[in-house]
């Protein structure tokens, strides 16, 4: 034990198991690998503050990813560096998936917003309900319906084949 109590060991387990979900979540949140592994490492120490809270919560790993999708959301409000995603994102992808889709699946969710992207996560990826999602987002559950709707309309339009290539 060190520093307010914090179980250091207890702490690096935990961080352990849940480091490569959150830094996969903040990859489809950002579309930027830097940036992802940033962000995990941003809600890592602020769930290593707040260990004595998160100890306590009913699901541990839900907490880690709430802290991780607010500080992807207070990233791109503060809009304070120029960094931006490439087209081009060639670093750690999986040899048994199929670069070109997912090339094509992190520049689509590219094109989404902030929160909208941020909802396609939660609820598509992480497979968080409605009330979950709204919750932790700060939305209405109307609000995630209506851009869970918008957003994945967006990304069937932008990933469909277009007609001159079926042509």
């Amino acid at each position: 034990m060190i520093g307010r109590g914090v179980d250091t060991e207890e702490f690096t387990e935990f961080a352990s198991v849940v480091t490569p979900r959150l830094f996969r979540s903040a990859l489809l949140l950002c579309g930027d690998w830097q940036l992802a592994e940033d962000l995990v490492q941003t809600s890592l120490a602020k769930l290593y503050v707040a260990w004595g809270k998160v100890r306590k919560a009913d699901s541990r790993e839900a907490y880690a990813h709430g802290t991780l999708t607010k500080t992807f959301l207070s990233h791109q409000r503060v809009r304070r560096n120029s960094e931006r995603p490439t087209a081009a994102m060639t670093e750690g992808l999986d040899q048994g998936s199929d670069p070109d889709l997912r090339l094509d699946l992190f520049a689509a969710m590219g094109s989404l917003d902030q929160a909208d992207r941020a909802v396609v996560v939660l609820r598509y990826w992480e497979d968080r309900s409605v009330a979950d999602t709204a919750r932790e987002l700060g939305l209405s559950e109307t609000a995630v319906r209506t851009r869970s709707s918008r957003a994945m309309a967006k990304l069937r339009e932008t990933l469909a084949p277009s007609k001159e290539a079926t042509a």
